[in-house]
C-alpha cells in the first residue's frame, strides 16, 4: 500500500528517509504575463516587418510611373474650311484654339476641342504671296519671304486674359463642359469664380528688301535674342540666286529719353555651290551659327560669330548613301539637330568641340543616335518648347512622339490619310497634345499624357550621351538657371558617392575600432574598462551635424593648411607606438609592474601626442622631399612625378612581403634564437629586426615604383588628383569618427563573450595573450565581430549631415580621395524640399531612397548570411 509522502511525514515536511521539497506551481499572473509578453513581442515583430515592407511598398509606387511611356487621352478628328495655302500652325497652351496662317495672310482660329470656326483676320501681304516662313521656337513671331526679294517680320500669338466671373458676354454660346465663345473668342471658367478669355492678335512689319536684285527669298530663318534693353532680331536668307545673307537688327533704348534707336547689319555668306538645291535653312538664336542643307543631305555649317566676316566652317553630308534630306530641324536649346531622311531615318547629330575636330571654329557635328525609323519618307517635325522632346511625321501619316536623350518612341498615332509635304505639325507649348493640319482642313489633334519621358533604365543607371558633351557620362544635374537646360537624372554618380563615403570611412574606422575593442577586452583592467567603455558608448550620442559642422568649419581647413603633417600622420603615429612598445617591453620587470594600469594608459596618450608633434614639425619636410615642396600643385599634375607617391603607397606592401618572406626563411629559427636572450635584451633584438625589415621595405618599394613610373604609370588622376577642400579624406576621418562606437561596443561585446575557458586553455598551453586574442578569441567571436562591422558600414550608408556638410556634395564618378562626392542620402536632403510633387525630380528622389533602400537590405542580407557561416565555424571550436 502507497504511503503518501505528507501523510509519512505528519505535515511537516520531513520523511524517514530526509526532507522533500515541494513542488510548486507557477502562478497565474506569471503564465498570464508571459503569454502578453510573447504575444507582443511576437505582433511588434511582424508590425515591424509590415512597416518596413509598407516602406518598400511606398517607394516602389511612387517611383514606378518613371518608367512608363505614358497615354493618349483623347484622339479628334475634323475638317476646318481650307485656308488658300496652308503654311503655319499654332496653338495656346491651354489647347483651347488653333491657328492657321496661309499663304495670301489669312490668319483664321478655330476650337481645338470641337473644329468650330472662330476668329479670321487677313494680314496685308500687299497680294503677294508667302514662298517662305521662320520663326522663333516660341511659334509667336514669324518671318516671310516673298517674290519680290523683299522679308515681312510678324507676331501672330494667342493671346490670354484673366477676367471676373461676370464677363461672359450674353450671346456667348456654349462649345463644351468647359468652353464658351462669342463668335471670335473663347472664354473659359477657372477657379475662383475667373474666366479666361482667348483670341489671338496679330502685328505685321513694313517689309524689308533684302534681295538687290529681287530675287525670290526661297528660304529663311528668325529668331529674337538680347536682353529686354537691348534686343535683337537676327535672320538669315537664301534667295533663288543662290545667295545667303545673314542679318541683324539691334535696339536699343535710351532710359532717360525713352527713345530707341536701331541699328541694321547685313553680311553675305561665303557663296554656294552652283546649283544647290537649298532644303532647309537654320540660325541660332545667338548668331553664331547658320545651317544650310541641300537636298542630297550637305549640310554647310557657317560661323557668324564674326558678323562682318561669316565663314564657311564646316560641311558634312547627314546622309551619304543615296538618301535625300527631307527634313533638318533644331531641338530644344539649338544644341542638337534633328536630319530626316527619304528613307525614314531619324538622326541625331551635336555640334561639339573634339581635340580633332579640324574645322575652321574647331567644332564639328557628330553624329551621336539613330531613332527609330519610319517606313516612308519624313516630312513633318516639331520640337518641345521645354525639354528634349520631338514629335516626327511620315509621308504615311505616322506621327511619332519621341525624346531624344533617352531614345525612346513614347506614342505612336496615325492619322486615318496621308501625309504631304504641305502638311503642318505642331507639339502643344506643354508637350501634352500634337496638332496637325493639312491644305485641305483636315484636323487631328491628339491629347496624351506622358509625365516622364526622359527616364528609362539607361538614363538613370547608364551612360548617356548629352548635348555639349564630348562622350556618354553618368551625370546627375537636376536643374540649372537657363530655360533650354536639360535634366540629368543619374543615380550612379551618387550611388558611388554613397560606396566612396562608406569605403573612407571604413578605412579610417575599423582598425581603431576594432583593435580597441581588442585592446579594451583583453588587455585592459576591468577597472578602467568600466571607464572607458561608457565613454566610447556617448561617443554615439553626438549629433552628426555637430559632426559635419565641425568638418566643415574646423576640421577641412586644418587639414588644406596642414595636408602634408596629416599625411605623415598616418605613418608616424603607427611608428611611435610600435617604438612605445618595444621599450616598454626592454624595462625592468619591476617598474613595469610598477607603471601597469592606469600610468601605462597615459603614457600611451603621450606616445600618440608625441608623434603627432613628430607628424606636425616633419611636415614641411616630408611634403619637399616626397610631393616637390608643394602637394597641390603636384596632386594636380603641374610639378614632379608619380614615383614618391608610389613609394609611399608601395611600402606597406612591401614591409608585409618581406615579412611574410622572412617568417617562411627564417622565422622559426629566429624564435629559437631569440629566447637566448634575456628578457630586457629580446625586446632589443626583435626592434633592431622590425628596423633592418622596414629598410629592406624601402628598397623594395623604391624599385617597384621606378619601374612603375618607368613604365609610364602616373597615379595621379585616379585615387590621387586635385585637390578640393571638402573632400574623402574629411569625409573619413569624422564619419569614421561617428561609426567607430557602434563598431566598438559591439566587438567589445562579441570579444567579451567568448568563454573564458578558451582563454586558460590557450594561456595554459603556452600561448601569449596577444597570441590568445589573435587566434582564440577572435576567430571564436568573429560572428559578432563581422556584424559589428556591417552595422557600422550600414551607419555609414545610410549618414546624411556629415556628407551633407563636409562632402562638397559634387557628384563626381572618381575614387580621388582628394576630391568631393555626392550620397544618395545627402541628395534626398538637399534636393526634396524643391522637388514638385509628383514631378520627375520628385519620383527620382524616392528611386534614389529606394536603391539605398535595397543597398541597405543587400548589404544586410549578405552580412546576415556571412555571420550564420562564422557562427558555425565558431560552434565546431
Amino acid at each position: 500500500m502507497a504511503i503518501d509522502a505528507n501523510d509519512a511525514s505528519g505535515g511537516n515536511g520531513k520523511t524517514a528517509i530526509g526532507i522533500i521539497r515541494r513542488r510548486k506551481a507557477t502562478s497565474r499572473a506569471v503564465i498570464i504575463s508571459d503569454k502578453i509578453a510573447d504575444w507582443v513581442i511576437t505582433v511588434g515583430g511582424l508590425m515591424v516587418i509590415l512597416a518596413v515592407f509598407g516602406i518598400m511598398v511606398f517607394l516602389v509606387q511612387v517611383a514606378f510611373p518613371l518608367f512608363l511611356n505614358g497615354d493618349v487621352q483623347e484622339s479628334r478628328d475634323y475638317v476646318v474650311s481650307p485656308p488658300k495655302e496652308l503654311i503655319w500652325v499654332d496653338a495656346d497652351e491651354y489647347l483651347t484654339i488653333g491657328i492657321r496662317i496661309g499663304d495670301d495672310g489669312t490668319v483664321s482660329s478655330f476650337h481645338l476641342d470641337t473644329g468650330t470656326k472662330l476668329q479670321t483676320l487677313n494680314l496685308d501681304f500687299g497680294g503677294q504671296r508667302a514662298i517662305s516662313v521662320g520663326a522663333t521656337s516660341k511659334r509667336d513671331n514669324l518671318a516671310f519671304g516673298f517674290e519680290d526679294g523683299t522679308v515681312r517680320f510678324a507676331v501672330i500669338a494667342p493671346k490670354v486674359e484673366i477676367l471676373t466671373g461676370d464677363s461672359m458676354p450674353a450671346s456667348a454660346q456654349r462649345l463644351n463642359d468647359r468652353d464658351m465663345t462669342d463668335g471670335s473668342a473663347v472664354y473659359s471658367q477657372i477657379p475662383g469664380n475667373q474666366l479666361r478669355r482667348i483670341t489671338f492678335e496679330t502685328k505685321l512689319e513694313d517689309p524689308q528688301k533684302i534681295s538687290d536684285e529681287g530675287a525670290a527669298i526661297i528660304a529663311i530663318d528668325y529668331r529674337i535674342g538680347g536682353t529686354a534693353e537691348r534686343p535683337t532680331r537676327s535672320f538669315v536668307t537664301v534667295d533663288a540666286n543662290g545667295i545667303g545673307r545673314v542679318s541683324r537688327t539691334e535696339t536699343q533704348f535710351n532710359l532717360l529719353t525713352q527713345e530707341a534707336t536701331t541699328r541694321v547689319g547685313s553680311s553675305t555668306l561665303p557663296e554656294l555651290p552652283q546649283g544647290l538645291r537649298v532644303s532647309k535653312l537654320l540660325m541660332t538664336s545667338q548668331a553664331d551659327q547658320v545651317y544650310i542643307a541641300s537636298e542630297e543631305g550637305d549640310i554647310y555649317r557657317y560661323d557668324t560669330r564674326d558678323f562682318a566676316k561669316p565663314r564657311l566652317a564646316e560641311t558634312f553630308n547627314a546622309f551619304p548613301g543615296d538618301e535625300r534630306l527631307t527634313l533638318l530641324a533644331f531641338l530644344n536649346g539649338e544644341q542638337g539637330l534633328i536630319a530626316g531622311g527619304s528613307d525614314g531615318a531619324v538622326r541625331v547629330f551635336y555640334r561639339l568641340q573634339p581635340p580633332d575636330a579640324r574645322t575652321e571654329d574647331g567644332y564639328k557635328l557628330t553624329l551621336i543616335r539613330e531613332m527609330e525609323s519610319h517606313s516612308s519618307p519624313v516630312i513633318g517635325f516639331s520640337a518641345s518648347q521645354r525639354n528634349k522632346t520631338l514629335v516626327t511625321m511620315d509621308l504615311d501619316g505616322n506621327v511619332w512622339f519621341r525624346h531624344n536623350t533617352s531614345d525612346q518612341t513614347l506614342l505612336k498615332l496615325k492619322r486615318d490619310g496621308a501625309s504631304d509635304e504641305g502638311t503642318q505639325l505642331m507639339l502643344a507649348p506643354r508637350n501634352d497634345a500634337v496638332l496637325l493640319v493639312d491644305g485641305s482642313g483636315q484636323v487631328n489633334f491628339w491629347t496624351f499624357y506622358v509625365p516622364h519621358p526622359e527616364t528609362t533604365a539607361e538614363t538613370i543607371f547608364g551612360k548617356i550621351w548629352y548635348e555639349g558633351y564630348l562622350q556618354p557620362t553618368y551625370t546627375w544635374q537636376s536643374s540649372s538657371g537657363t530655360d533650354v537646360f536639360e535634366p540629368k537624372f543619374s543615380l550612379t554618380p551618387l550611388i558611388f558617392g554613397t560606396l566612396k563615403a562608406t569605403v573612407y570611412s571604413l578605412l579610417f574606422a575599423i582598425p581603431i575600432a576594432l583593435l580597441g575593442a581588442i585592446y579594451t577586452s583583453e588587455f585592459l583592467h576591468n577597472r578602467i574598462r568600466a571607464t572607458v567603455k561608457p565613454v566610447m558608448e556617448m561617443m554615439e550620442s553626438l549629433p552628426t551635424v555637430v559632426l559635419g559642422f565641425v568638418a566643415a568649419l574646423l576640421l577641412a581647413p586644418i587639414v588644406e593648411t596642414w595636408i602634408a603633417a596629416v599625411l605623415l600622420a598616418f605613418g608616424a603615429l603607427p611608428l611611435s607606438l610600435i617604438a612605445a612598445a618595444y621599450i616598454w617591453q626592454s624595462l625592468p620587470s619591476q617598474l613595469k609592474l610598477r607603471l601597469e594600469g592606469v600610468p601605462k594608459f597615459c603614457l600611451m596618450f603621450v606616445v600618440i601626442g608625441i608623434g603627432c608633434y613628430l607628424a606636425y614639425s616633419g611636415g614641411p619636410m616630408f611634403e619637399r622631399i616626397f610631393f616637390y615642396g608643394d602637394l597641390k600643385a603636384w596632386t594636380n599634375g603641374d610639378i614632379g612625378t608619380g614615383l614618391p607617391f608610389l613609394f609611399l603607397a608601395l611600402f606597406p606592401l612591401s614591409f608585409l612581403a618581406v615579412a611574410y618572406v622572412f617568417r617562411r626563411l627564417v622565422g622559426d629559427r629566429y624564435r629559437l634564437m631569440l629566447r637566448e636572450f634575456s628578457a630586457s635584451q629580446a625586446p632589443l633584438v626583435d626592434g633592431l629586426r622590425w628596423l633592418i625589415m622596414l629598410l629592406v621595405s624601402m628598397v623594395v618599394s623604391y624599385i617597384l615604383a621606378a619601374a612603375l613610373t618607368a613604365a609610364g604609370y602616373d597615379p595621379r588622376g585616379g585615387v590621387v588628383d586635385t585637390y578640393v577642400q571638402r573632400n574623402a579624406l574629411v569625409v573619413g576621418f569624422v564619419m569614421g569618427f561617428a561609426i567607430i562606437p557602434n563598431i566598438y561596443t559591439l566587438a567589445e561585446d562579441a570579444l567579451n563573450s567568448v568563454p573564458s575557458s578558451l582563454r586558460a586553455a590557450s594561456l595554459a598551453a603556452g600561448a601569449t595573450p596577444w597570441q590568445t586574442a589573435m587566434w582564440v578569441v577572435l576567430p571564436t567571436a568573429m560572428s559578432g565581430v563581422f556584424a559589428a562591422v556591417m552595422i557600422g558600414m550600414g551607419r555609414a550608408v545610410g549618414e546624411t549631415m556629415i556628407v551633407l556638410m563636409a562632402a562638397g556634395n559634387t557628384p563626381v564618378l572618381d575614387w580621388n580621395i582628394f576630391n568631393g562626392l555626392r550620397t544618395l542620402s545627402a541628395n534626398i536632403a538637399v534636393e526634396l524640399p524643391e522637388a514638385v510633387q509628383g514631378g520627375t525630380l520628385y519620383r527620382m528622389l524616392f528611386l534614389a531612397a529606394l536603391s539605398l533602400f535595397v543597398m541597405t537590405f543587400i548589404i544586410n542580407t549578405i552580412a546576415e548570411i556571412i555571420r550564420q557561416r562564422f557562427r558555425k565555424r565558431a560552434f565546431q571550436l
